[in-house]
């Protein structure tokens, strides 16, 4: 009988033991790994259930992570995804996908090899995520996934600095004829005939309805009016056009506004008015994504539509501020122990995300529109030498360094890079819509 037992226990220590620890070893490895997936998403998720101060928005780790695999029968592509806005930037030696001479708008004001910028380093960085290869961008590919759509940049300069890159990497595969229905440059409509695709710019600066309280004013001082709870019409009466809408803002938030809901006057920021209750920039910031959010959420034509936030853009100034002797004088980018989000920077990219969280949770609650993040940010804010700086004009222009928009070509082209990446893991699904 002892013999029996010790055979048995024998048995179990040689197969049984073996297997479960591996299977034990299995189970750890993946709930490592998937535990780390969403960490922004589950951190956001559970701040919904209790209300945030609109002034001060919960401090929790950036980055936004996938982790589905997706085949494409139309693009043929079998992708196990990653976060592919975690990484760092790598030195790359072939030259940038197009130049000054391109068949595509560049504006002057980003064409940095125009006007004479004498280091080209800048231009051979490409975006590495930790744990898998960032596809160089297609143009065909774009084109076929895009076929019989409308795609919208809604926001500031910053959203049209993206859209011109985006028409710059497609010169590759088709040229686009110019369709826009007004001289202004800021609302410019490109329609690429082959593939029946529009893209659309519709700046709006602030998202939501705005004048200047004082016209005659100081154009980055001045007071401004700022209404909370309406939307820009100047977007939000075109915007459902589109089957994917790019929105971001960040940069017009600083400057003084009075700030109504309801069309009452509620409150103010850096104003003198007595009585009037004081915010800081965050609570306009905050409350202009929300109604952004809610006008998308309440057009009429949602199903299929995707919306695709890409928060906040980091300037990189220093030895001043951007009217008092700032530059960006830096060749290279920073790696991600030198230079990280911080600050009011972190505090403008966490409120857009609280705000985009709620808008994705409603969006899944009525099974319609699409939520995604273009999350640009980490990556943008090792690359301080990116900018325009002194070379986005002539030298005896005398105007002053740019240090919040992009060389073209140079690291704006990585957003389309991962635009392309993310629409990929969107799967025929959405290419079939």
């Amino acid at each position: 009988m002892k013999g029996g037992v010790a055979e048995l226990f024998d048995s179990f220590r040689k197969v049984v033991l073996p297997i479960a620890t591996l299977l034990l070893l299995l189970k750890i490895s993946y709930s490592s790994f998937d535990s780390t997936t969403d960490s922004l998403l589950q951190n956001l998720e559970s701040s919904q259930n209790g209300s945030l101060p609109l002034d001060q928005p919960e401090q929790v780790s950036p980055g936004i992570t996938s982790t589905s695999t997706n085949y494409s029968a139309k693009t043929g592509i079998r992708q196990q995804t990653c976060n592919i806005f975690v990484g760092k930037w790598v030195q790359y030696p072939k030259g940038p996908y197009y130049t000054n001479e391109t068949n595509c708008v560049i504006d002057d004001r980003q064409n940095c090899m125009k006007y004479g910028r004498p280091d080209s380093d800048f231009i051979h960085w490409r975006w590495k995520p930790n744990d898998c290869e960032l596809p160089l961008f297609d143009a065909n590919q774009f084109l076929q996934i895009v076929h019989g759509k409308t795609l919208a940049f809604v926001g500031d300069s910053l959203a049209r600095n993206q859209m011109q890159s985006l028409v710059c990497l497609l010169a590759n595969a088709s040229i686009p004829v110019d369709v826009s229905e007004t001289t202004d440059t800021r609302y410019r409509r490109w329609l690429y005939k082959d593939y029946n695709f529009t893209i659309m710019a519709l700046w709006s600066p602030q998202l939501i309805k705005s004048f200047d309280s004082d016209p005659t004013g100081d154009p980055y001082y001045s007071l401004m009016n700022l209404y909370l709870d309406k939307a820009d019409d100047l977007w939000a009466s075109q915007v459902d056009k589109a089957d994917i809408v790019i929105i971001s803002g960040g940069q017009w938030f600083f400057r003084p506004f009075l700030y109504y809901e309801n069309d009452q006057l509620i409150g103010c920021h850096k104003c003198n008015q007595k009585n009037v209750t004081k915010h800081t920039h965050y609570y306009g910031y905050r409350m202009a994504f929300r109604t952004a959010f809610k006008t998308l959420l309440s057009l009429k034509k949602l199903k299929g539509r995707l919306v695709m936030l890409r928060p906040f853009s980091p300037a990189h100034f220093e030895n001043g501020d951007w009217n008092n002797g700032g530059n960006c004088n830096r060749t290279r980018p920073f790696n991600n122990q030198e230079m990280k989000l911080d600050g009011y920077e972190l505090k403008m990219y966490m409120t857009q995300l609280e705000e985009f969280k709620a808008a994705e949770k409603e969006g899944r609650k009525r099974g319609s529109v699409k939520f995604k993040l273009l999350d640009t940010t980490e990556a943008m804010v090792m690359r301080p030498d990116g900018h325009p700086n002194h070379y986005g004009h002539w030298p005896h222009e005398k105007k002053l360094p740019d240090c919040v928009h992009w060389c073209m070509p140079g690291p704006v082209d990585t957003w389309n890079e991962l635009l392309l990446a993310t629409l990929k893991m969107e799967g025929d699904e959405f290419i079939q819509r």
